[in-house]
């Protein structure tokens, strides 16, 4: 499954408010429950576990990229929302740079090693420098969602 399969523009936070990746993942989960991707009763299941999976591994990937993560019971389709940060927040990635581009991933649990290949194709973006730079310049979801498609 590639991104453009999994966003809309609804699902698109422009400036995320986050100075954190704990209140990123908090952010981006709320922009699911505002797009009825979740549903707000879901909502504490999906951080935890979001948060379970951080503290094991940080999900920062490099060159600005964070794809933060969980399994869950609730969703039965992977649901997926893109926040973008002007300044970037610290992601423990393995470059310490930070996040810019943070792809929240609600997974699940019955099928995630299915979805293993989701995450690799969003590990995509991290290998395209110039896609990523004009992510994080759009002006506008609609923008960033033609970006997306173009790719």
């Amino acid at each position: 499954m590639q991104l453009s399969e999994l966003l809309q523009e609804d699902l698109v936070k422009m400036s995320l408010d986050a100075t954190t990746k704990w209140e990123a993942i908090e952010e981006l989960v709320d922009v699911l429950i505002s797009a009825h991707e979740l549903r707000l009763t879901d909502r504490a299941a999906v951080v935890d576990a979001i948060f379970t999976r951080e503290k094991s591994v940080s999900t920062g990937l490099a060159r600005g990229l964070a794809v933060p993560h969980g399994a869950v019971d609730c969703v039965h389709e992977v649901v997926a929302s893109l926040g973008i940060s002007r300044t970037g927040i610290p992601f423990d990635s393995a470059d310490d740079k930070p996040a810019r581009l943070i792809v929240l991933l609600v997974i699940p649990r019955e099928s995630f090693q299915r979805h293993v290949r989701t995450l690799a194709g969003i590990a995509r973006l991290a290998r395209n420098p110039d896609l990523r730079d004009r992510i994080c310049a759009a002006e506008s979801t609609a923008e960033v969602m033609d970006l997306i498609y173009e790719e």
